[in-house]
């Protein structure tokens, strides 16, 4: 390693006492009050088909071996609660590099979307005293947490150059808060059959992973199944979740068929023809629509409860944290001062408590998001919302939360599933200059400027122009794939 290289990872080395209880204090690796920035690493080494694995490598190379951590092999609950139980022993000693560490650690985690959000959960619900910010490496095949935060969308290169670059990025990159939310399901035990959901994959065993409450949680209602989970960027429900069960579900049964981001990403948009999302009014029948399944209710004031009025048409509905959705598309776009006015629409924030829910027709509404204006159908930003599921006229749904999908029964006899958002706290990102979130407090945003924005109304209109062209994901439409027989 190049003496250059090796004065810059001074700033990010750890000294092993601080990360291994009862070790001695290597004063040689210690400079002036410590490291400037120092780090934490996670790897999913199976993200990124081969990807993990070798970024993992290139990362213990670098740092010491206590600084990066396999995911497949310890959790970062039980990494961070050991790391943090010596800090708190050694600040009690009064050690100024266990002070400065703890006020200076940036954590990094390289993985998908809902690795990102494993770590992102495990570090609110540890509730530290000085919570440390987070950098995401882009290793899944949406990315939408690290295209947010201005990491970018493409899996990284794995050698040590790329890897010094990402660090240098991460040293100077700004501290941002982001809202947390909890989502709550409960439905009564049915007298026939079941109502649980059925997950196609194994979700993450996170704090924050959906699951079943326990017998002596406070949230657990006696003859009823509940259950928990979080999210830091979205949570969907409809045609699109339908698309993202039928991927994982192929994924899980030809996993070997998954290694490449390119070829997920074509996998994911073939999906979304043969699911029907391009002629969803002849594969989709009207009563899965979401207004015909149940009633929505959104909080916008503290403890006022409202109806939300649903269009009809609308197929799939998305409750919104941050700005990037299939593949970094942002659904809620920015409003403009008419907009802001007459339905009390304000522009995205990521910070403000409030979640933003917006509607989708199809596919071909969806590709309104390729128009640099463009948007979703807004409904409402709210700081709570509920889904009342009745019987009647669809007995199952699809949703998912940031990425994870599942396939979701609904009553089958006179009962109710009952779905509710809610703010659960807020933790620190890491943003690049070239962030794509937005925060309340920051006066240097551009939404604090009382300029007009372009805000294109006419979705129709703009779905038809963009019929000839391809998006992310659940909105792309694949080379391969006439159009004209689609039509």
């Amino acid at each position: 390693m190049a003496s250059r290289d090796s004065e810059f990872l001074k700033n990010f080395w750890i000294p092993n006492h601080v990360l291994v209880p009862n070790s001695e204090v290597d004063h040689g690796q210690i400079v002036g009050d410590g490291p400037k920035c120092p780090v934490l690493v996670f790897v999913n080494s199976k993200s990124g088909g081969q990807l993990g694995g070798e970024l993992l490598k290139t990362y213990r190379a670098l740092l010491k071996d206590k600084q990066v951590y396999d995911l497949g092999e310890e959790t970062p609950d039980k990494v961070l609660s050991r790391i943090y139980a010596n800090l708190e022993n050694l600040k009690v000693q009064g050690d100024p590099l266990a002070i400065s560490t703890m006020e200076r650690l940036r954590l990094i985690v390289a993985g998908g979307d809902g690795t990102a959000g494993w770590l992102l959960g495990v570090v609110c619900d540890l509730k530290l005293s000085h919570s440390p910010p987070i950098a995401t490496v882009p290793l899944g095949t949406g990315n939408n947490l690290p295209f947010a935060f201005g990491w970018g969308k493409k899996n990284p290169g794995t050698d040590e150059q790329s890897v010094l670059s990402f660090l240098n990025q991460v040293m100077k990159a700004k501290e941002m808060r982001i809202d947390n939310w909890h989502l709550l399901m409960r439905m009564k035990i049915p007298k026939h059959g079941a109502c649980e959901p059925i997950a196609p994959l194994d979700l993450p065993h996170s704090l924050h992973a959906f699951h079943r409450v326990s017998e002596t949680d406070e949230l657990n209602i006696e003859g009823c199944h509940t259950f928990r989970g979080g999210f830091w960027n979205y949570f969907s429900m409809g045609m699109d979740a339908q698309v993202s069960y039928a991927f994982h579900s192929e994924r899980k049964l030809h996993p070997e068929k998954f290694k490449n981001q390119l070829v997920n990403q074509s996998t994911y948009a073939k999906l979304g023809c043969t699911q029907g999302w391009f002629l969803a009014s002849l594969f989709h029948p009207p009563s899965r629509n979401i207004a015909h399944m149940g009633k929505v209710k959104v909080m916008k004031a503290h403890g006022l409860w409202e109806d939300l009025e649903i269009p009809s048409s609308i197929r799939s509905i998305v409750c919104l944290n941050l700005p990037s959705f299939s593949g970094g598309f942002n659904p809620w776009g920015t409003p403009n001062r008419r907009r802001r006015r007459d339905a009390e629409f304000t522009p995205p924030y990521v910070d403000d408590g409030l979640i933003e829910v917006v509607g989708f027709r199809d596919a071909w509404h969806g590709l309104v998001l390729l128009h640099p204006n463009g948007h979703g159908t807004r409904l409402a930003q709210a700081k709570r919302i509920r889904f009342e599921f009745h019987k009647g006229a669809a007995d199952h749904t699809y949703m998912r939360i940031d990425g994870e999908p599942w396939k979701q029964p609904l009553p089958v006899d006179d009962d109710t599933v009952l779905v509710e958002i809610s703010h659960h706290g807020q933790v620190n990102m890491l943003a690049t200059h070239e962030s794509k979130s937005k925060s309340v407090h920051d006066p240097s945003s551009p939404y604090h400027h009382d300029a007009e924005e372009d805000d294109d109304d006419d979705e129709d209109s703009l779905a038809d122009e963009f019929r000839k062209f391809g998006a992310a994901e659940t909105f792309k439409i694949p080379d391969e794939v006439d159009i004209a027989h689609l039509s």
